[in-house]
């Protein structure tokens, strides 16, 4: 997990052909505790510099004589095989900040520039950057991992049976290590009561959810979906939430964190690879908003009326396109009213006759079980889940979470 110390101790390096600017921002960095910091004025030391020392942030102005910010980000992508440029461009163009990101940059900052907005994008790209390499790493291990697990698959099945045990005591601390990404305990929020369930499949899943504290008694939660199963859901589920939990904790507007967490999966993802997710963001009062990102519908229960009502925004999958926008929606909970977030492994839940557990099924379980409270509603659908299914071996992940707005 990442420290404040791993984010203040980073390699930083600022470009500008100005030595005024570049006293400047270097001043500003070290005073909010930037302990690694280079500078240069001569863009045309910038790759070398890079090869050298491999910056978790680049701070670039894109005017420069002799050689300009395009050609320098140019240069860097030859050195950085993956193509991730940490690169956070300075301009006084408005024209030049669309191009700036297709050419590779993750953010940018207009001049003149204010330093509260300049340091909290610095600190958001460096946690950014931070994570993936952090994601990276841990992905080349469990991917070995998984590489020697099937090239030996024909010598484990031949192994003692001690050597098969030692096996899923490996892929079992997989799973453990995936779980770990979950709450380990539910958050208590005053006026609610939260209760969460996640059984994922093939040792390793790609759902996740989490509950954030946020300023003024809001708080946030999130169920996300990653597609396929096994360690890439896993990996992407870690990158994801990683991120979602950097951009809170940064304080970015729910629909620029997901604007950003789009880009990041876009870049980060392989081809095929694409998250839904339901966020939401409330008070203690009940009054808040969601953003569905190609998310099945939530339903939410009534408690006045017995009613229930579907929770649905028509926005693009997280990484599906890069030029995707997300838009929020209000929320409104009374006391009472239970809301009902979930994955479609709990509706594409299979018994042995292949057939689903399917939508009707579910909303029937919340017009029955819902009335009681939360606590009655987990229950009852987990029972009638189990009663459905009969023990039959799922090949999606279950996971829901619910939230009862009390007085």
């Amino acid at each position: 997990m990442l420290s404040a110390a791993d984010i203040l101790n980073a390699k930083i390096l600022v470009v500008d052909d100005k030595p005024d600017n570049v006293l400047l921002i270097e001043g500003m960095l070290r005073v909010a505790g930037y302990t690694s910091v280079q500078c240069t004025t001569d863009p045309h030391l910038v790759c070398e510099l890079y090869r050298q020392n491999r910056y978790s942030l680049i701070l670039l102005d894109l005017q420069m004589p002799g050689m300009d910010g395009f050609e320098v980000m140019a240069g860097l992508k030859e050195i950085e095989g993956d193509g991730y440029l940490p690169v956070l461009v300075i301009t006084a163009q408005p024209a030049h900040k669309l191009r700036a990101l297709e050419a590779g940059a993750k953010d940018f900052v207009g001049k003149p520039f204010e330093m509260a907005e300049l340091r909290a994008r610095v600190r958001n790209i460096l946690e950014v950057r931070l994570l993936h390499i952090e994601s990276t790493n841990y992905s080349r291990v469990l991917e070995t991992t998984v590489q020697e697990l099937e090239t030996s698959r024909e010598v484990i099945r031949l192994q003692t049976l001690a050597e098969q045990e030692r096996r899923e005591e490996e892929l079992a601390l997989a799973q453990q290590t995936q779980q770990s990404l979950l709450p380990r305990t539910i958050p208590t929020f005053r006026n609610y009561c939260i209760g969460a369930y996640n059984s994922p499949t093939r040792y390793v899943g790609g759902d996740f959810y989490d509950f954030l504290p946020l300023s003024d008694g809001q708080w946030a939660g999130v169920l996300a979906d990653v597609s396929g199963k096994g360690m890439p859901a896993a990996l992407l589920s870690s990158m994801v939430l990683g991120a979602l939990t950097s951009e809170f904790r940064a304080g970015t507007d729910p629909v620029e964190a997901l604007n950003r967490i789009n880009r990041l999966v876009c870049d980060k993802s392989l081809p095929d690879q694409f998250v839904t997710l339901f966020l939401f963001l409330v008070d203690t009062e009940g009054i808040g908003q969601f953003i569905g990102a190609g998310h099945n519908p939530v339903f939410l229960f009534r408690k006045a009326t017995g009613q229930i009502e579907r929770l649905f925004s028509e926005n693009f999958f997280v990484g599906m396109f890069e030029f995707a926008s997300y838009r929020s929606l209000p929320l409104n909970l009374f006391e009472g009213d239970i809301l009902f977030v979930y994955s479609d492994g709990v509706t594409d839940a299979e018994n042995e006759h292949d057939q689903m557990f399917g939508t009707e099924r579910l909303l029937n379980t919340i017009q029955a079980e819902a009335p009681g409270g939360g606590d009655a509603l987990k229950s009852g659908l987990l029972s009638a889940i189990g009663k459905f299914t009969g023990g039959t071996l799922q090949t999606d992940d279950i996971t829901f979470v619910i939230v009862e707005k009390r007085s």
